[in-house]
């Protein structure tokens, strides 16, 4: 990985995405398209393959402390919030990659300017991924699935379904409203990202200044803007599943499991195009600093994670505790294990891999440390949203495992299309110079 930091480095390179590649990755969807099928159709049978796989009762002694359960999940139930689930699991990962340009560009950071390509290839996939979010959201059954505050009369007094909390919350948890919030999420993302790219790439022609101080302007807003629609985002497309439930951390607690599985993706990608031949100016010292960062926000996380848990337990008020009652003991106890994993993988495994200063650059360690962290946040996901949605149908089997790969697939193909497009460094950036010779 090693190179002369004086050295001359050819900075002219290009990303091919063969039909071959291409090919591979639509195979992938396919095949995780028919697992969800196949998955179903065993559940249906009652033949699980997987760990905790769906009970056959009713689900009405799903919780522990006297919860009131509203309605018992289904097999559909279970497809549709394991979409959402990696829905919103890959639209962190892929949106980080503009969060992660825009406080680079805040930070003057030089070291980062010859990385920039590869989260700067991320965010296109919320195209797909916001798409799929608005279309389960605007079809009253998928809707009802996931969402119990979208029943029929649970506003109206008098209604059996009438629920006298949610009806406090109507004035912001209503379908109409919800439709806008996403929408100016994704599309306010989406459009500061295309400024960032555009002016990018425009560089690549154009050397000087200019061009980097607007892209520097839109990053101020895109900080304010994603400092406020991050922490919504997570109220809507997580928390209001559990629509009692609230926690003043939520919205940093997942910003920062965001965070860290971009930065992961980030060096996986970054290391994996190395293998491959590209992106020869990339040092250890680049490596050994996006693995600081790493290192860093997965103890962050954790820390919100405790903090997020410590003050709900100390404070003991059923309407809050019940989250965690149900993720320990509800349901069978199906959601313990998942629930312990994240802590294991997003914490106790990346902090002992990464701890010491040469295993930041060392190929193996950081495989382990990022793999090991995706693992690990989308198990975080997993318990935020199945308990309140797949309930007592939730579980990790085919359906889960094919969900996940039409995603991944997808992403992948998203990513490296978008590499493809442009010079893997960015030729004309300010700071180049100073990146190429960069080292700690």
């Amino acid at each position: 990985m090693a190179h002369d930091s004086h050295a001359i480095v050819s900075v002219e390179e290009q990303f091919e995405f063969t039909t071959e590649a291409k090919r591979k990755l639509i195979i992938a969807g396919i095949i995780g398209i028919a697992m969800v099928v196949l998955g179903a159709f065993l559940v249906s049978k009652h033949w699980n393959i997987g760990a905790f796989q769906a009970a056959h009762g009713t689900g009405h002694d799903a919780h522990a402390g006297g919860h009131h359960e509203h309605h018992a999940a289904s097999l559909l139930t279970r497809i549709v919030a394991n979409i959402w689930l990696n829905a919103v699991y890959f639209t962190g990962i892929a949106i980080v990659g503009a969060f992660f340009l825009a406080y680079n560009y805040l930070a003057k950071a030089g070291w980062s300017s010859i990385i920039k390509r590869v989260p700067e290839a991320f965010p296109p996939f919320i195209i797909f991924t916001g798409i799929v979010i608005l279309a389960l959201f605007a079809i009253p059954a998928t809707r009802h699935e996931l969402f119990h505050w979208t029943q029929e009369g649970i506003n109206t007094v008098g209604s059996e379904n009438y629920d006298k909390i949610i009806a406090g919350k109507s004035w912001y948890l209503n379908v109409p409203f919800f439709m806008i919030r996403v929408l100016i999420y994704f599309v306010g993302w989406y459009f500061i990202y295309r400024v960032f790219r555009k002016n990018s790439l425009l560089e690549d022609e154009n050397p000087g200044v200019e061009l980097h101080a607007n892209s520097y302007f839109w990053a101020k807003i895109f900080i304010l803007f994603f400092a406020v629609t991050s922490s919504t985002a997570a109220w809507d497309l997580s928390m209001s599943i559990d629509t009692h439930w609230f926690s003043t951390m939520f919205g940093w607690y997942h910003l920062a499991s965001w965070h860290v599985s971009g930065l992961a993706t980030m060096m996986l990608t970054i290391l994996l195009l190395k293998e491959k031949g590209y992106l020869k100016a990339i040092s250890e010292s680049h490596i050994h600093d996006l693995g600081k960062l790493i290192f860093g926000f997965s103890i962050f996380w954790t820390y919100t994670w405790f903090c997020q848990y410590l003050l709900i337990f100390y404070a003991n008020l059923p309407e809050e505790t019940i989250y965690f009652r149900e993720r320990f003991t509800g349901y069978g106890g199906r959601y313990w294990w998942a629930f312990h994993l994240n802590f294991a993988f997003n914490f106790i495994f990346p902090f002992f891999l990464l701890i010491a200063r040469n295993s930041k650059r060392r190929v193996i360690f950081l495989k382990l440390a990022c793999g090991f962290i995706l693992m690990g946040h989308w198990f975080d996901f997993y318990q935020m949203h199945m308990p309140g949605t797949a309930k007592d149908q939730g579980g990790i089997g085919i359906i889960e495992w094919g969900t996940t790969l039409v995603f991944a697939a997808g992403f992948i193909y998203s990513v490296a299309n978008q590499l493809s497009k442009a010079n893997l460094i960015p030729r004309n950036h300010p700071f180049l110079e100073e990146s190429l010779h960069h080292d700690i």
